[in-house]
C-alpha cells in the first residue's frame, strides 16, 4: 500500500465489511437484514488513491460501492455501543470493490471477488473521529464525474456505534483494524476506462472535515483462472441485477410480476380434492397433468400456489464445481420465490438424492411460499415434515445434491414426474397426488369440479341409504331429475 500523506498510519490487521447495512441499499435489493453481518478482506486488498483496480479479462461485473470506512484507535473488547466510538481513531473512504463474475461460489464470504489485490482503495485523508459526530457523516461516490451515490450515517439500518459493539463482542478489535461500514444504494458495474470517486465527509459539523476524494481508474488485467484448481467466473442475470443495482440499469428486460391468483380462486382450490380436479381436466382433453410419483411429507396436506421452477442436470463433476456450489441456482430459487408460489423441481424422478432440506424449506417458508414439490429425494425428511410447509416429494434420502445432480437453472418450462410444468401454471396437491392446471382454465376447472363434488355427495348418500348404483352412478335421467328436485328444495 502507498505510504503517501493521507494513508493508513498502519497496515490493519483485519479489514471487516458489513454487508448490507443502509436502509437504502436494503429496499434496493428487496431484503432487510434484522442484524448486521460480516465478511473479511485480506489486508493485501488494500490500494491508495489513484492506484487502478483491475478487471480481469473474460469478466464483466466489477462493481464499486462507495463507503465510510472506520479505522480503530485503541483495542475493543465487549464495549457498549455508548463507549464504542472513543475507540475509533479515525474516518476516512473506501472502495469495496468486488468482482461478481466470482461471487456466486463465494457468496457470504466474498474471499475471491472482493479480496483480490486492489480492491479495498482508501483514502486519501483521514478525519479525526473526535472531531465528528458518527450519527453525522456522509458518503458521495461519482462514476466518470457523475454523483451517482450519497449516503448519510443517519440513514442506516445499524448505527456505527452498534456495528462497534456487536464486533466486539465476538472478537477484539485491535488497533489499526480497518471497519467498512456498507454502502448506500447505487453502488454499480464501472469498466476500463472509467474513474471512480469515493468522499466522505461530516457537512453539518463545523468545517466540514472530508477525507478529500478518493480516486480508483479501472484498467483492463489477466484473467488467467485455472479450473482445475478452481470454479471459473460465471455470471447470470441475477448477478448482473445485483451488480448494476437493477434490472433496467443491466439491460435486462422487466422482472415478471408476480403471479395472480385471486383469494376466491385460491379458496376454491382449497375445498376441491385433487381427484376432482383431474376429472374435469380430463374432460377438457388434458391427460397427461398429473406429477406422479410425489407424496406430501405429511399425510392430509393441501398444496395450492402458482408454480416457480427449478431444474436440475444429472451430476457431472466438472459442472458441479462450477455450478454446485456457492450461491447457486437451488440457494437462489429459495431466495426468490415469492408468496404464494410453489417451487416445483425438475429432479428427473431420481430419488437417490435430496433435492432440498431442513435448511431451504425454512427459507421457503420465510418467503411465504405455498409449498414445494419435487420428483427427487428430501434430507431431513422428518425435520421438513415439521415444517409447516407442504412439501411433496419421492420420499427421504440423506444424500447432498453432488451425488445425483447438479442445480441449473430457474424459471423455465421443465419435467416434474412426467408432467410439464411452467412457471405460473397453477399446482394442487393433497393425499391422491399432485396436478398442473393451465391458469387460463382454473377457474372454470374449479368450478366444474366444485360442482361435481357437491353432485357426487349426494350420490354417496343415496348409495349409503342402500340404492344401487346403476344409474344413480352416473346419474340416468331419472336420477338426475330427483337430484334437480332435491337441489332445488334446499335453495328455497
Amino acid at each position: 500500500m502507498s505510504t503517501a500523506p493521507g494513508s493508513l498510519p498502519v497496515t490493519p490487521g483485519k479489514i471487516i465489511a458489513v454487508h448490507i447495512s443502509y436502509e437504502s441499499r436494503a429496499a434496493q435489493r428487496g431484503r432487510r437484514p434484522a442484524a448486521p453481518s460480516y465478511f473479511l478482506k485480506p489486508s493485501s486488498s488494500l490500494a491508495a488513491s489513484g492506484d487502478a483496480v483491475e478487471r480481469p479479462e473474460g469478466t464483466e461485473l466489477l462493481a464499486f460501492e462507495g463507503e465510510i470506512a472506520l479505522v480503530i484507535g485503541s483495542p475493543a473488547r465487549s464495549v457498549s455501543p455508548a463507549e464504542a466510538w472513543s475507540h475509533v481513531a479515525w474516518v476516512t473512504a473506501a472502495n469495496d470493490w468486488g468482482l461478481y463474475d466470482l461471487r456466486a461460489n463465494d457468496k457470504g464470504s466474498n474471499v475471491r471477488n472482493k479480496g483480490r489485490d486492489g480492491y479495498t482503495p482508501v483514502g486519501p485523508r483521514l478525519i479525526d473521529a473526535r472531531a465528528v459526530e458518527p450519527t453525522a457523516l456522509r458518503v458521495r461516490t461519482w462514476l466518470n464525474g457523475e454523483l451517482v451515490q450519497e449516503g448519510e450515517t443517519g440513514g442506516l439500518i445499524f448505527p456505527l456505534s452498534q456495528i462497534i459493539a456487536d464486533l466486539s463482542q465476538h472478537l477484539t478489535l485491535e488497533t489499526g483494524d480497518l471497519i467498512l461500514t456498507g454502502t448506500p444504494a447505487g453502488a454499480s458495474v464501472a469498466g476500463p476506462g472509467d474513474i471512480v470517486e469515493v468522499e466522505v465527509d461530516a457537512p453539518h459539523t463545523p468545517g466540514a472535515p472530508s477525507s478529500g476524494r478518493l480516486t480508483s481508474r479501472v484498467i483492463d488485467g489477466p484473467g488467467d483462472f485455472d479450473p482445475v484448481i478452481g470454479s471459473l467466473p460465471s455470471v447470470d442475470d441475477l448477478q448482473r441485477e445485483e451488480a448494476w443495482g437493477s434490472r433496467e440499469a443491466a439491460g435486462l428486460p422487466a422482472a415478471p410480476t408476480a403471479p395472480a391468483m385471486s383469494p376466491e380462486l385460491r379458496d376454491k382450490l382449497l375445498k376441491t380434492p385433487v381427484a376432482g380436479l383431474s376429472q374435469q381436466l380430463r374432460k377438457r382433453g388434458l391427460d397427461n397433468v398429473s406429477i406422479d410419483g410425489v407424496h406430501a411429507t405429511r399425510p392430509g396436506t393441501k398444496l395450492v400456489g402458482v408454480a416457480k421452477t427449478l431444474r436440475f442436470v444429472p451430476n457431472r463433476e466438472d459442472l458441479f464445481r462450477s455450478h454446485g456450489g456457492g450461491y447457486n441456482a437451488q440457494k437462489r430459487a429459495f431466495d426468490a420465490v415469492r408468496e404464494g408460489e410453489v417451487i416445483v423441481i425438475e429432479a428427473r424422478g431420481e430419488r437417490g438424492s435430496g433435492t432440498l432440506g431442513d435448511v431451504l424449506a425454512l427459507r421457503a417458508l420465510a418467503r411465504g411460499a405455498a409449498g414445494v414439490v419435487t420428483d427427487g429425494g428430501v434430507r431431513d425428511h422428518a425435520t421438513v415434515a415439521g415444517i409447516d410447509l407442504p412439501v411433496f416429494s419421492q420420499g427421504p434420502h440423506p444424500a447432498v445434491l453432488g451425488r445425483k445432480h447438479v442445480p441449473w437453472d430457474t424459471d423455465l418450462t421443465i419435467a416434474c414426474g412426467g408432467a410439464t410444468v411452467q412457471p405460473g401454471d397453477i399446482i394442487v396437491g393433497d393425499d391422491d397426488g399432485v396436478i398442473v392446471i393451465p391458469p387460463a382454465i382454473a377457474e372454470e376447472v374449479a368450478d366444474a369440479a366444485l360442482a361435481q363434488e357437491t353432485e357426487d355427495a349426494w350420490i354417496a348418500e343415496q348409495v349409503a341409504a342402500g340404492h344401487p348404483v346403476d344409474g344413480l352412478f352416473p346419474m340416468n335421467a331419472e336420477w338426475r331429475a330427483k337430484y334437480e328436485a332435491a337441489t332445488e328444495a334446499e335453495t328455497r
